[in-house]
């Protein structure tokens, strides 16, 4: 499996590839993942622990898959109340599980809200087998 980060010139974004070319043998396509805690409770501490609290929840998901946050292809997340500042917490985040230099092609979409209105943030990826 490989992915290759594709970033023509001039369209390089911080924390972002444009895309992720794949060649693997199979798919992971998730659902939304929450900031809830191993036992399924929402972390409403704080927008950032809450952040934390997702990918932890991510990683589990892709563990079980057998999968790490490298397989990680694309990624779409949902914020609530979307505000500009709030992109440097989630990069901030982000940066401990995804290795910068080659990241996920992703889209963050604010929107009004979620299932719970503790929720700020939902995200769903598509990871890539060895």
């Amino acid at each position: 499996m490989s992915l290759k980060p594709i970033n023509p010139p001039g369209a390089k974004w911080p924390g972002v590839s444009q895309a992720m070319a794949v060649q693997g043998k199979g798919l992971l396509i998730s659902s939304g993942h929450v900031g809830v805690d191993v036992n399924g409770e929402i972390v409403d501490s704080s927008f950032e622990d809450q952040c934390v609290a997702l990918f932890e929840g991510l990683g589990r998901t892709l563990k079980e898959a057998g999968l790490g946050f490298h397989n990680v292809a694309r990624m779409t997340t949902y914020v609530t109340d979307y505000e500009p500042s709030l992109i440097d917490t989630i990069r901030k985040v982000r940066a401990n599980y995804f290795n910068m230099d080659a990241p996920p092609a992703s889209v963050l979409v604010g929107v009004q809200a979620l299932y719970d209105p503790r929720l700020r943030m939902e995200s769903d990826i598509v990871a890539v087998y060895e």
